[in-house]
């Protein structure tokens, strides 16, 4: 008497790598960040409109002492790319991630195999690509229209690059790990707008983006120094601005070790706190 045959169940497909699902969460996360044509005019024209305001109304009074100043725009620039950093990666995560927890995504997307790891190597690409657009889009207008010069035209190129790389990669990652943290305060996807842009406003006002940081009150410099735009917009100043030019700071050098443990100590800080409160779902769901 013969035996039947064994049958085998098919074995099911393992599932791509967390770098990989990363690499395509992060196009799926581009995709529809470029199909929000208002979010995408806001981020990308915000820090190009207030350059080009600022530079027009303050052109001719150029920022500094009476024994050293630079043109307003060149001073004004490394404030404008950091904050430009800000808001793509802590504003703008804060509040879509607060939006995709009030309308389920986050709940729906938890119920995948998508490791949650993919998930936020997604928006930490998001936010390094889209960085990079907006970074590139400032220095193309204050070189071509204001005539800023810019680092690599400068005495120690290399170095002013190097210096730009990481503060830039240190400021895109404490901002996108921030923002995540952040994003589990607001009560609601509608109320994120209202809870975390008023915060981004005041960093700005206090942080030497639209005024010279020199010129601030000696408190308000000291409560800027606790949080990480004061520390981009001055290494992005050490980028751009001539090397006399750290005399105009207030301690009166570039201090880039303080700089890099400042937005590592913000990095950490994001990590942690965001590992203990990030919700996939909103608060009235379990």
């Amino acid at each position: 008497m013969t035996a039947a045959p064994t049958v085998r169940a098919p074995r099911a497909a393992a599932l791509p790598g967390t770098g990989r699902l990363g690499v395509e969460r992060t196009r799926a996360e581009l995709r529809a960040f470029f199909r929000e044509r208002d979010a995408v005019i806001f981020i990308f024209t915000y820090p190009l409109i207030m350059l080009a305001i600022f530079a027009t109304v303050f052109d001719g009074q150029d920022q500094g002492t009476g024994d050293y100043s630079v043109p307003f725009a060149q001073y004004f620039l490394p404030g404008m790319i950091a904050t430009g950093v800000m808001l793509t990666s802590f504003q703008s995560l804060a509040i879509s991630i607060a939006v995709e927890r009030d309308d389920g995504s986050l709940k729906r997307l938890r119920a995948t195999p998508l490791p949650a790891a993919a998930y936020f190597y997604g928006k930490v690409g998001l936010v390094l690509a889209t960085s990079v657009v907006q970074t590139a889009l400032l220095l193309a207008l204050a070189a071509v229209v204001y005539d800023v010069p810019m680092p690599w035209d400068m005495p120690d190129a290399a170095g002013r690059l190097a210096t730009f790389a990481w503060v830039f990669v240190l400021g895109c990652a404490a901002g996108a790990v921030c923002g995540v943290a952040f994003s589990s305060l607001p009560r609601s996807g509608r109320s994120a707008t209202a809870v975390i842009t008023p915060v981004v406003l005041v960093l700005q006002f206090i942080s030497g983006v639209f005024f010279a940081f020199f010129a601030l009150p000696t408190w308000m410099q000291t409560v800027a120094s606790v949080f990480p735009l004061k520390w981009m917009a001055q290494g992005m100043r050490s980028v751009f601005l001539p090397e006399q030019a750290a005399a105009l700071e207030p301690s009166g050098s570039w201090q880039h070790g303080a700089t890099a443990a400042v937005l590592v100590a913000w990095l950490v800080v994001g990590l942690v706190v965001g590992a203990r409160t990030f919700r996939w779902r909103r608060r009235d769901d379990g």
